[in-house]
């Protein structure tokens, strides 16, 4: 899979990117990651990729040219089918079967881009942008974070991105219908008094998948009631 990020922090979308199943990725060859300064794209001795907004208000806009000038070339160079996603607070909510949707298209070329300031010219999302996407209700300092979120989101889920296949079946919102995860333990079976659950220790693989099944239920029930339809009960 060939992913291009573009912003302007680019060791904050890298260096996440560079690290254990990532890094991984990488080094073995399922995963092309090119992480550009939007900056070099920028054709002035500033190299100015933002302005003040037309019609007032507070903070700067990222400036269109130097976004269409990064995805022309990018796109000429990717080969393929390419799909460019805006990270942005006011896209739609990433989820996990986003993520299934852009792993189980590894031939596409992806280029993810980034958001700074008070926003980007809306001009780069009507005539460029294929998705927007948001990690969460909330705003962080710049779209390099939530592109790192997305990248790791989708490539670990390519064949071969984990040791174990299970391991992306198993965990939380690929349990049965979008439940969390069953509680986890490991050594040693007792620690200050806490025991491992006895079921887990049986050797019961019948009992232990109920078990598991009926702790996914109720953690879900306690975490996200809005994943099984239930009003989230007050704290």
């Amino acid at each position: 899979m060939l992913i291009d990020i573009v912003t302007i922090f680019p060791e904050v979308a890298r260096a996440p990117l560079s690290e254990s199943i990532m890094g991984r990725a990488i080094d073995s060859g399922l995963l092309k990651l090119r992480v550009h300064d939007l900056r070099e794209w920028t054709t002035d001795r500033h190299r100015k990729v933002d302005d003040e907004p037309y019609g007032g208000g507070p903070g700067m806009v990222m400036k269109p040219e130097p976004f269409f000038r990064a995805v022309r070339e990018l796109r000429s160079g990717g080969g393929g089918a390419t799909k460019v996603v805006m990270m942005t607070p006011g896209g739609r909510r990433f989820e996990q079967a986003i993520a299934r949707s852009y792993a189980a298209a590894p031939g596409v070329h992806l280029i993810v881009l980034c958001g700074h300031y008070e926003g980007v010219d809306h001009r780069v999302t009507e005539a460029l942008v294929d998705d927007e996407l948001s990690i969460g209700d909330y705003v962080l300092t710049n779209g390099a974070l939530a592109a790192a979120v997305f990248v790791d989101a989708v490539v670990r889920l390519l064949p071969g991105a984990l040791g174990d296949e299970r391991s992306s079946e198993e965990e939380s919102f690929a349990v049965g219908e979008g439940l969390l995860e069953a509680p986890c333990y490991t050594r040693p079976a007792e620690f200050e008094g806490m025991p491992v659950p006895e079921v887990l220790l049986s050797g019961h693989h019948g009992k232990i998948a109920k078990w598991r099944a009926e702790q996914s239920r109720s953690r879900t029930q306690q975490n996200r009631p809005d994943l099984i339809g239930e009003p989230e009960s007050p704290h």
